[in-house]
This record gives C-alpha cells, structure tokens and sequence, in this order.
C-alpha cells in the first residue's frame, strides 16, 4: 500500500509540474509551452554563466593592463577614460540594438560570433604599437560584448523555470568572478613581466575565448531546438501589464538608479589601482590583487540580489542597496589601507545585489521584450562605465584621484528615488 501510495503521489506531483511549466508557457513568450526538460534547464544557465565569466576574465584584463598603457605610451588620466569609454560605448550603444533585432529575428549563432570579435581585439591589443590601434582594439572586444549580453540574458531567462532572479544572479556572477579573476591572471601572467615586454603575453587570454566560443556553440544549440519547439506551438504573444505611462516613469526611475551604481563602481572599477598606488604607496601587483578582492565582493552581492528579490520583491533589493552602502561610500576616502579594503568589500557586496534585481524588474514589467529591456540595462550600465571613467579621468588629472572618491562618495545617496518604484512581480508570480 506504501508503495502504491507513494506511485500515486508521485504521479500527481508530476502532473502538478508539468502545470506549471504549461502555465509560465501560456502567459510568457520567454518559455516554452510544455513542461519540458528545456523548460527550467539549469545546465543551460550554468553554460552561459560559465561564458560570461571567460568574457568578462578577458574584459577586466583591459583594466588590469591600464598601469602598463599609462607607462607605455604616456597617458595622462583622461586617455585611460578615453579606453573605458572606447569600450564602454562601442558595447553599451549596439546591446539595445542587437537585443531589438533578436527580439524580433532571433539568431542564436550571434553568440560565438561575437566572442570571435573579441578574441580578435584581444589579439590586437597584446601587440598594438600605437595608442589609436590601442582603442580599435577594446573597440573590437566593445563588439563582441554588445552581442553577448542580451542575448545570453535572454538564455538565461528562457532555461530558468520561471525562477528568473535566480538564473539572472547565476549569470551574472559568472560576469563578476570572470571580473574578479582578470586581474589575477593579468598579474600572473602579464604583469609580473618587465617594460615592454609584457602586453605581449596578454594574447594568451585568446584561448580563453576560444573555449568561450566552445560553449556558446552548444547553448546556440539548445536555443535554435528551443525556438523551432516554439515555432510548431500555439504562441501567445505576451503584453505588458502595466499602463505606458507607469512603465516609461519606473524604467526612467531604474536609470536613475543605474547612474548612481554604475558611476560609483566605475570610481572603483578604472582608479581604485591608481587611488592604492597614489595614497598607501602599494606596487602594482598588490593593488591588481586588491582590486580582485573587490570583484570577488561584487560576485557575492550579485548571486544574493537575484534570489533575494525572488523571496522579498526586487523593490526592497534596490532600495536596500544602493541607499545603503551610503554610510560606506562617504566613510571611504577618510579611512586607512585596512579599513579601505574592508569598506571597499562592503561596498562591493551591498551595490552589486541591486543589478541582477534591477534586470528582472525591467524584464518582469516588458516580458515581450526581454531582448530589448536586456540590452537596454546591460548597455546603459556599459554606457555609463566609460563616460564615469572619463569624466572621472578628467576631473582626476585636474584635483587629484583622492578628489574622486570625496565626490563620488555621494552618488549612491540618489538611492532615495527607489521609493517611487512599485513593487513588481512577475506574470506567473503567486504568494
């Protein structure tokens, strides 16, 4: 009788799955309309997380390298921001793009495609003998980035069962350990060679595209089986449930806030080396492996954020972690090397929870145009990365990088805005 009791109940469990999974199919285009294995295919996230972290190790290594350009070429701080901003925007202009496109023709072999553009740029800026070829380099891996983003985005939301913050946060901490570990291996392997003769050794990260480019030729798979199930199905086209006029003032709200975020880590993200070197006199490796520690912070907030919205609503995300790594950021550039690497993970862990939240809000307020929204937010905060890093550039060759970090210590204060946000959940929520 047990085991037949427990047949039963199994039989029943199985049909309440297969439910569900036709109920998220029924009310959003990013899933498919049975509950099939491609329906909540956490292998498939794991694939792209796995992409993302080889596409940012190859990112970072562009800021790890800064120290070098800056002696080898003699760059003055506005020519390092000219290089963020270079990248920053070649990335941050074409996601919107791309991600509209796909929307509507979608194409999964744009996913090696455009790691094979940075593999590419990464090859040129190891032997690059001039500071223009310097910036068609990170122009070239700007492109590749701008392909990867929305689409891998997308991917992830498609294969996660309907737990999107949690596939959003599993994808984009493969970006933040990819950040994390760059300038480790750029010190292992570049900078701890000599002048000259170590941007050279910056072509070996090729093979990590290489391996990249492996992957996303099995998830291109996956995806292209994903979108011909769906063509042979009933589609529902999906609508958004908000009024217009509440989705432009949310989403203009979520700019505010990307602003905010984005501008401070980009303080972090181009001049936390040289603010080491400048006030506490450390070497360029040991600054290099402080400001991975600060990545690897910033990897930690981002897996908490997206499941944390998950259970509490993405609106108590936000609020929580912009605003409140305030007292942090003002406390700063008053404090000691101790307590600066120990603010810095603070800092790191609490403003990062806020993006993998801020991304399933946008998607869960426009599900029919999760490729857009995607590129939309990865390519603002790209955007916003390059144009902090020159503006910051210039205001640091005129008052010094010490100013910098006075000045921005301020930004997550706009954290405020977040109460004008309602709280959004998505379609297939229930309490």
């Amino acid at each position: 009788m047990a085991i037949v009791a427990s047949h039963h109940t199994g039989q029943e469990l199985r049909r309440l799955v297969d439910r569900t999974a036709a109920s998220i199919a029924e009310t959003s285009p990013a899933a498919p309309r049975v509950g099939s294995r491609a329906a909540g295919d956490f292998r498939i996230v794991a694939g792209v997380s796995t992409a993302h972290m080889l596409n940012d190790i190859m990112q970072s290594v562009i800021l790890a390298l800064y120290p070098l350009l800056k002696g080898e070429f003699d760059l003055g701080f506005f020519q390092i921001g000219a290089i963020s901003l270079t990248f920053q925007l070649t990335a941050s202009l074409l996601q919107p793009v791309v991600g509209t496109v796909t929307d509507r023709h979608p194409f999964p072999l744009i996913l090696p495609i455009g790691m094979a553009f940075t593999m590419c740029g990464l090859l040129l800026l190891a032997v690059a003998p001039n500071y223009p070829l310097i910036l068609a380099a990170v122009g070239l891996i700007g492109v590749g980035s701008s392909t990867f983003h929305p689409e891998s985005s997308r991917v992830a939301r498609l294969a996660s069962g309907g737990r999107y913050g949690l596939a959003q946060s599993l994808f984009q901490i493969g970006g933040n350990t990819g950040q994390a570990l760059g300038p480790t291996l750029a010190a292992f392997l570049v900078l701890r060679h000599d002048g000259a003769a170590a941007r050279p050794h910056a072509a070996w990260f090729a093979l990590i595209a290489l391996l990249a480019m492996v992957i996303l030729l099995q998830v291109s798979r996956w995806y292209g089986a994903h979108l011909k199930q769906r063509a042979t199905q009933h589609h529902v086209p999906g609508t958004t449930l908000f009024p217009a006029a509440t989705v432009r003032r949310t989403i203009g709200i979520l700019l505010i806030l990307m602003f905010s975020k984005f501008f401070y880590l980009s303080s972090i993200g181009s001049y936390y080396t040289f603010y080491l070197i400048h006030q506490f006199g450390l070497s360029e490796h040991a600054a290099a492996n402080l400001l991975a520690l600060f990545l690897f912070a910033v990897a930690a907030g981002t897996l908490v954020g997206g499941p944390l919205g998950d259970r509490i609503g993405r609106r108590r995300v936000i609020w929580f972690s912009i605003l409140g790594c305030a007292p942090f950021t003002l406390l700063l550039p008053h404090v000691g090397l101790g307590l600066t690497v120990a603010l810095s993970v603070v800092i790191g862990l609490v403003l990062a929870s806020a993006f993998p939240a801020i991304i399933v809000y946008a998607q869960d307020m426009l599900t029919h145009r999760i490729g857009m929204v995607s590129g939309l937010f990865y390519g603002f905060s790209f955007g916003l990365g390059g144009i902090g890093a020159a503006v910051l550039g210039l205001v640091a060759d005129h008052y010094g990088i010490v100013f910098v970090y006075q000045v921005c210590a301020f930004l997550p204060l706009l954290g405020i805005f977040a109460v004008f946000l309602p709280d959004v959940r998505p379609p297939q929520h229930s309490a």
